[in-house]
Order: structure tokens, then sequence, then C-alpha cells
């Protein structure tokens, strides 16, 4: 199977499908940091999503998008970083292949575009982590859970307001680093991805 995966720099997602086998390369406008650069189509993604794929899972970026960011979208609005980020979101929704997954965190596009066809957690899937992941799917199954463990205990703040605590420690790195690191999808799910939808 030829697999794209659109938006995806750390490779998590690519190397769990070539282990399976197929053909899959991951693509960013930034080098990856995975450890194949063979792997990766370094540059627009537009200038690769017309080429022949037999499935494309796609990971726009959701900085302008997510609910977490909530607090920032009235200057984002004005901006038109938010409607910038939505256009793009919204261009992987029109492709011409016939198995497509769009990926990305609870936020706007659930009621911009549509409702996702379902909601992961890394904690269904071997990690003990929170991150509620949407899902838009066209003609592959829903994500089967795979191991559903207890997740981490979440970081409590004097506000009331709490958070899981891979992502509160994120805080602490560099802005770059730090969008990495919370972008990046766990590894338990990227392998149902590759099981599970490489055999389509």
């Amino acid at each position: 199977m030829r697999v794209l995966l659109a938006c995806e720099e750390s490779q998590v997602v690519c190397t769990e499908f070539r282990a399976l086998g197929h053909e899959a390369y991951s693509n960013d406008i930034i080098e990856s940091s995975g450890n194949h650069a063979e792997w990766h189509l370094h540059g627009d993604v537009r200038d690769y999503i017309n080429q022949q794929w037999d499935l494309i899972i796609a990971f726009p970026p959701c900085t302008d998008l997510a609910s977490s960011g909530a607090a920032w979208f009235a200057q984002k609005r004005v901006d038109g970083r938010q409607q910038a980020s939505i256009d793009f979101f919204m261009l992987f929704t029109k492709l011409n292949c016939q198995r497509l997954v769009i990926e990305n965190p609870v936020g706007i596009m659930s009621s911009i575009y549509r409702k996702p066809d379902q909601i992961v957690q890394p904690y269904e899937y071997g990690d003990p982590y929170e991150k509620r992941t949407c899902l838009w799917l066209k003609n592959v199954p829903l994500l089967q859970p795979t191991n559903v463990v207890k997740p981490e205990s979440r970081t409590l703040y004097k506000s009331g307001k709490s958070m899981p605590t891979w992502y509160a420690d994120a805080w602490g790195k560099p802005k770059t680093e730090r969008s990495k690191i919370r972008s990046k999808t766990f590894i338990g799910i990227a392998r149902a991805m590759a099981a599970q939808w490489g055999v389509l």
C-alpha cells in the first residue's frame, strides 16, 4: 500500500507503516526529526497530495484550531491566521483519494466542517496519557482500541483547572520543541493505524 502521512515530521506513523512493508512517506515543510530522511517528502504538501496514494492520513496544524487555544482565537480571526488554518484543513476534505483520514485535536473544525467520526485517547492503545484526538474518516473503519490502560494523574492548578501532566510538562520547553511534543502521535495509536488500516 502506498501511504502519505501529510504534515507528519516525527515519522512515528510512517515508521509503523514501513515496519509492515508499506511504501509510506512522511511529509512536512520542515525536515523530519525521524531517522529516515529517505522516507520524508520535504516541502509543501500540495506538491504531493495529487499523486497516486492508496491512503492519506493528514495531520494539519492545529495551533489556530484547537479548543486549548481558544483564548487567542479573537486575535487569530482578526489577523487571518485562523481562516488560513481552516482553509488548509479543508484542503484535505476535497482530495480525490479513496481512503482518507484527517486527525486534529478537539476544536472548531467539529462545527465548521462536521463532527469527527470518532475521538480516540492514547490510553486506549497502551500509552498512559490523555490526548483527545478527533478522526475524520473516509472509507476506513473506526480505529479499535488495542490495550486500555489507566492514564497518568493530571496536574492540578490553584485555579481549580487541571491538565494532563505530559502536556503541562511541555510548557517548560522552547516554543518550537513544545509544539513538536504536543503534536506527536503516541506510538500505540500509530501502531493501531498501521495494523488496522494497512490491511484494507
